[in-house]
């Protein structure tokens, strides 16, 4: 059988995602994009920093998702921040605009990335985090990582 994940390259991450919110389900969706964008996301030039997804009649789009303009593009190249559309079955789509709907719930894009030689986003049903839950990660971030460095100097006699 083949690799997990053969075939696929990351393109950019929203790491800032996994602090600021609780991840609860993922989701893979397709991207619309014109030609000069494929290119600049093929050279890595995209920042998911403050995007957000939506559903707008029955569609889902993605928000303030910036792709540099392509370097060697023309006349052609695309507008930076415009309106995306991603593409998921119509069953999906309807779920999560009813989960959506539910106090709380926002749809958050996590990675970009190229499966197959096709662009691909993965986004992600959140729900926001306060300051204490943020506190409460990093303490148990820390408490792990203390916990490993202990085990390892105890390894090393």
């Amino acid at each position: 059988m083949g690799r997990k994940n053969a075939g696929i390259k990351t393109v950019c991450e929203n790491r800032k995602a996994r602090h600021d919110y609780f991840i609860h389900e993922t989701y893979e969706a397709g991207i619309a994009l014109q030609g000069t964008e494929v290119k600049s996301l093929r050279a890595g030039r995209a920042n998911l920093k403050d995007s957000y997804a939506s559903i707008q009649d029955g569609e889902l789009f993605v928000e303030n998702l910036h792709i540099s303009p392509y370097d060697q593009g023309n006349i052609f190249n695309h507008d930076p921040l415009r309106r995306r559309k991603l593409l998921m079955h119509k069953a999906e789509i309807v779920k999560l605009f009813a989960k959506t709907r539910e106090k709380g719930f926002t749809l958050v894009p996590l990675k970009i990335y190229f499966k197959h030689g096709r662009a691909k986003m993965e986004i992600a049903l959140a729900s926001g985090k306060h300051n204490y839950d943020k506190r409460q990660d990093l303490h148990e971030k820390a408490a792990k990582r203390e916990i490993e460095r202990a085990l390892k100097d105890r390894q090393r006699y």
